[in-house]
């Protein structure tokens, strides 16, 4: 009697050992609830099968609840347990059914409690399957875009503060994408494009942890394109109001860092910048000190460890996002290069005195009555028998006098000039400098219409005798 008690406590005790060795990747908040109805034993047995990770039985038998009893009580957790079994089965196809799930649980119960729990599962799809800043940022975006629709749409759910830890690490990839870029345009020389990128860098990613380095950067090249400005030829009184005007526009970035960045290692260099530009350098608040010194501690390292499995895996490291501080919920207004490109042209046009209207800039020159204009065809030589025929209409051909030919070279050089290469050099845009008259055809236009017709009897095209093969062509 005693050794069968001893086996069947044995046995209970391996029954409850193997009880207890499961997968806990999902969990059913219904288990405790005693019922004996078929819809809860139906759920019952999809979430043991899932426990086990047997997901295609577990659907099955979910798919069985959903169509079955369509007014069950468990009909919410049954749609969003499917989702689970998709979620937790991975892989890319297998995450995208999931998403899908999802999608449709918001769609049929979007004022359940779990409509948030659904949405923060779309954005950990993303964030999970999210790569490196130099790769293909689609998930990353993707991830940042559902993060913010969890926190902007269930703003009373408790995963909220979860969501905005998780969309602080998906900006500062994306951040870290676009500073890239941004360098890249500024090492080669790319203004109008390292600004647009720097720009967007520090306005839309406040807490990116190379904020600082991308707003001295943007500084930078605010102060080449004054460098530029110097070395180029034309009106120094436009040259001042350009330098004033990208002077300005450096000094506000460096001013920002001291402002808002106090504490990082660009605070210093920025203040002497401000200094060489002969700009007043800003004093922090105590209360911007504090929260800057409070972001900065917030960040993490990875160690040597952590680096070598970074190598392994493709996803990116978030190890240095804020974890203190707001993510940014809206972007602002978007910076490109065109527009950069159009305010130069629109800066070096107020500064010369031009009107910008329109598309496109038309410039009308006054022609002194005498010369023949500079854009239509040179008339014919024998055009100047007219005179002996007695007819006026044909104007007569002569020489262009000295004092002509100094009255033009007065008003081209009293002329507006054109807008310096080197404002527009990121656009790729260049000037065609105007190509000199034919030589040939304006002396022969200011010669003597006997001495045309001389030429013309004179001048003969004599035929060459063609050689080799050329023999056999006729023409």
């Amino acid at each position: 009697m005693f050794r069968r008690f001893l086996s069947f406590l044995l046995l209970a005790l391996m029954v409850l050992a193997l009880a207890g060795c499961h997968n806990k990747k999902v969990t059913n908040p219904l288990a405790d609830v005693g019922s004996k109805q078929p819809d809860k034993v139906l759920f019952d047995r999809a979430m043991d099968q899932m426990k086990h990770n047997h997901m295609d039985q577990a659907r099955i038998i979910l798919q069985t609840l959903i169509n079955t009893y369509p007014d069950s009580e468990y009909i919410a957790r049954a749609k969003l347990a499917v989702g689970d079994s998709w979620y937790a089965e991975g892989g890319s196809a297998a995450l995208a059914q999931a998403e899908n799930e999802y999608k449709d649980f918001e769609t049929f119960f979007p004022n359940m409690p779990e409509a948030a729990e659904a949405q923060l599962k779309i954005a950990n799809i993303h964030y999970r399957q999210m790569e490196k800043p130099d790769r293909d940022f689609t998930h990353a975006m993707r991830a940042e875009e559902e993060y913010r629709n969890l926190v902007q749409q269930y703003p009373d759910s408790k995963l909220v503060p979860e969501a905005k830890g998780r969309l602080l690490e998906v900006q500062e990839v994306l951040a870290e994408r676009e500073f890239r870029i941004g360098r890249f345009y500024f090492m080669r020389e790319s203004w109008a494009a390292a600004v647009a990128r720097l720009q967007t860098v520090a306005d839309e990613y406040p807490l990116y942890s190379g904020a600082d380095e991308a707003l001295y950067l943007l500084g930078s090249a605010f102060e080449r394109q004054i460098d530029l400005i110097r070395a180029a030829k034309f009106d120094e009184v436009v040259k001042g109001k350009l330098i004033a005007g990208f002077s300005d526009k450096a000094a506000a970035a460096y001013a920002r860092i001291i402002t808002r960045y106090p504490v990082t290692n660009r605070a210093g260099d920025a203040r002497k910048r401000l200094e060489a530009l002969h700009r007043p350098v800003p004093t922090a608040t105590p209360e911007m000190i504090a929260q800057n010194k409070k972001e900065e501690e917030s960040r993490r390292e990875l160690g040597h460890w952590g680096k070598l499995k970074l190598n392994l895996h493709r996803g990116p490291d978030t190890s240095l996002a804020a974890r203190a501080g707001e993510p940014t919920l809206v972007d602002p207004t978007p910076t490109n290069a065109p527009d950069i490109v159009k305010a130069n042209v629109a800066a070096y046009a107020a500064a010369a005195g031009k009107s910008t209207a329109g598309t496109g800039s038309v410039s009308v020159e006054a022609v002194k009555a005498g010369a023949p204009p500079p854009n239509q065809p040179v008339p014919r030589s024998d055009a100047a028998t007219a005179e002996n025929a007695g007819d006026t209409s044909v104007p007569v051909l002569r020489p262009i006098k000295p004092a002509d030919s100094a009255e033009s070279a007065a008003s081209s050089a009293s002329a507006p000039a054109t807008p310096p290469a080197q404002i527009n050099e990121a656009a790729g845009e260049q000037q065609d400098a105007a190509k000199p008259a034919d030589s040939s055809s304006s002396t022969a236009a200011s010669a003597p219409a006997s001495t045309a017709n001389d030429k013309k009897t004179s001048s003969t095209s004599k035929k060459k005798k063609k050689k080799g093969l050329g023999r056999l062509n006729p023409f």
